[in-house]
């Protein structure tokens, strides 16, 4: 009787079977391309040393997303993250897609039903990311991203410098509180 919006991506094959390929709210926006991150996370899982990989979008104040990738490896593994970097850029066929940032963890983060928990690593990339972005105006500054029911993640920005950091941080797309300290 009509479509049932349920957050899925998909493809129909030839047979009329449908095929779940990711979530919409997955997707990275790069300046308006849109990334499946199945593709960085399939690449990056055919690399020997890879067991478990997720892409995220992390926050960019210019071009509002850019591909990041966690990645937990193998037991015994070894791998550099330059590395892992290199494999990737090689072999994701869209230059946009190639993640900027990867990082190896000890776990992935998991939700009770064991699938990966990309809000828990899309936390961690807007506060490395902004961390790193008011550093030179207030090193004391203090980062933490909370969820909120209605909001979403808010970006709590604690410094002496609030007003300067306000304007420093404005091109971002993301929630901001910012409390003088």
């Amino acid at each position: 009787q009509g479509w049932l919006n349920t957050g899925d991506l998909g493809r129909q094959d030839k047979d009329g079977y449908f095929w779940l390929t990711g979530r919409a709210k997955d997707i990275i926006i790069r300046g308006g391309h849109n990334i499946d991150p199945s593709m960085i996370e399939n690449t990056l899982e055919a690399h020997d040393a890879v067991a478990a990989a997720a892409a995220i979008g992390q926050p960019d104040d210019y071009a509002g997303e850019l591909p990041a990738a966690y990645v937990q490896l193998r037991p015994g593994a070894e791998v550099e993250t330059g590395d892992l970097l290199s494999w990737a850029k090689s072999r994701i066929p869209e230059r946009a897609a190639a993640p900027v940032y990867v990082e190896i963890v000890q776990q992935l983060p998991t939700t009770a039903v064991g699938k990966i928990h990309k809000p828990t690593l899309r936390t961690k990339a807007i506060e490395r990311v902004i961390s790193a972005k008011v550093r030179d105006t207030d090193p004391h500054a203090r980062i933490t991203v909370i969820t909120d029911a209605k909001q979403g993640a808010v970006t709590k920005v604690a410094s002496a410098k609030a007003s300067e950091l306000r304007t420093l941080l404005g091109g971002f797309a993301l929630k901001f509180e910012f409390a003088a300290e």
